[in-house]
C-alpha cells in the first residue's frame, strides 16, 4: 500500500468538513488576531494576492506568507496575521456576501492583500488524532520559488483549486456556497498531501515520505486494524530489526507504534459505536479486542467516557 493510500485511510477514517468564512481585502496597514479555536475546529488561511505575517502571540513567532501559501492551524492556537509594519491599522468594513461569507475590506493605500480565511470542522473524537499526529502550524506553498506552478504534483493540483476557490468568492453565483465549502473540504487533504510530499515535511505523519522504509507498517496498520500487531512483525515488514524500527518510528512520528495502533483502532470504534446495530462486543471484536473489559479500558482511557457513554452522546447529538 503506497504512501497515498494510508493518507486515504485517514481521511475516510475522520468527518472534515469545510466553510469559507472571510474574505480579507485589505491595503497596508492591516492586522486580524484570531483567538484560540474550539477543540474539533481548525481555522485556515489562503493568501491570493500580496504578503502576510502571521505570529504566534504567546512566543512572537512570525512566518511571511505570499501569494498561493496557505497556512492551516491543526491545534487551533491564537494567532495574529498583519502586514509587518508595525503601523497602527486603520478601521476595517465588513460586508455578508449572499453566499454567507464576509468580504472585509479597509481604507488602506498600501500594498494590497487578498486572502480567504475559513476553519475546518473535524467530527469528534478525531479531533484529537488531528492534533497528535499533525504538527501546530501547516504551512504549503501552491507555487515555486519562481512563482509558476508545479506540474503534475500535488501543489499544482493545490494552485488550481485556490484558483478556483478565488473565483467563487469574486461574485454571488449561484450555488457558490455549497461549492466553496465543498472545495474547502478538498483543501485540507491537498494541503496534507503536498506537505507529505514536501522537502521539508514537518514531524508526525505526514512525514512518512521522507522515511519510506516505515511506510508498510503504517499501512498495514491502517489497512488491518484488527489484525494482532506486535512489534518484530510490523519491524519485518519494514526490514529493520525491532530496536532500529522502534527508534526511527519513535523520532519521526513522535509517538509509538503501538500508541498509533491504539489511535486508529479507537478512532474507528468511535464510528462504528454510532451504529445502531453494533453492540459493544461487536465492536470491540472489530477493532481487534477480544476482551470486551480490555476494550473498554482502553476507550474510556482515550476517550475521557465510556463506550456506552460515548454511543449515547453521538445518538442524542444525532
Amino acid at each position: 500500500m503506497s504512501q497515498v493510500d494510508w493518507l486515504s485511510q485517514l481521511l475516510q477514517m475522520i468527518t472534515i468538513t469545510g466553510q469559507l468564512e472571510v474574505r480579507c481585502a485589505y491595503g497596508a496597514p492591516w492586522r486580524v488576531a484570531w483567538a484560540r479555536s474550539a477543540a474539533h475546529e481548525i481555522p485556515y488561511h489562503v493568501v491570493l494576492k500580496g504578503r502576510a505575517i502571521i505570529e504566534d502571540p504567546e512566543t512572537g513567532k512570525t512566518s511571511e506568507l505570499v501569494g498561493g501559501d496557505i497556512v492551516l492551524l491543526p491545534h487551533g492556537s491564537a494567532h495574529v496575521l498583519h502586514d509587518g509594519s508595525g503601523h497602527a491599522p486603520g478601521l476595517t468594513y465588513n460586508r455578508q456576501a449572499s453566499t454567507g461569507w464576509t468580504l472585509s475590506e479597509n481604507e488602506g493605500h498600501g500594498e494590497h492583500l487578498d486572502m480567504l480565511c475559513g476553519r475546518f470542522f473535524i467530527g469528534s473524537p478525531h479531533d484529537r488524532l488531528i492534533r497528535d499526529y499533525l504538527p501546530a502550524t501547516l504551512m504549503v506553498r501552491a507555487m515555486d520559488g519562481h512563482g509558476e506552478e508545479g506540474i503534475g504534483t500535488a501543489l499544482s493540483n493545490l494552485a488550481n483549486l485556490v484558483e478556483l476557490m478565488r473565483m467563487e468568492s469574486a461574485g454571488d453565483k449561484a450555488g457558490a456556497s455549497a461549492i466553496l465549502n465543498a472545495l474547502t473540504s478538498a483543501l485540507f487533504a491537498l494541503a496534507l498531501r503536498a506537505a507529505s510530499e514536501s522537502q521539508q515535511a514537518p514531524a508526525g505523519l505526514l512525514a512518512l515520505t521522507g522515511h519510506p522504509r516505515l511506510a508498510p507498517a503504517i499501512s498495514a496498520m491502517f489497512a488491518d486494524p484488527a489484525r494482532p500487531w506486535n512489534l518484530p512483525d510490523l519491524a519485518d515488514l519494514c526490514s529493520m530489526s525491532r530496536a532500529t524500527f522502534m527508534r526511527h518510528f519513535q523520532d519521526k512520528l513522535g509517538r509509538s507504534a503501538s500508541e498509533l495502533l491504539t489511535d486508529i483502532r479507537m478512532s474507528l470504534a468511535a464510528n462504528e459505536l454510532k451504529k445502531p446495530a453494533m453492540t459493544t462486543e461487536a465492536v470491540a471484536d472489530s477493532v481487534g479486542y477480544r476482551s470486551v473489559a480490555a476494550f473498554r479500558r482502553v476507550f474510556t482511557d482515550k476517550m475521557g467516557m465510556t463506550p456506552g457513554q460515548w454511543r449515547h452522546m453521538v445518538r442524542g447529538g444525532e
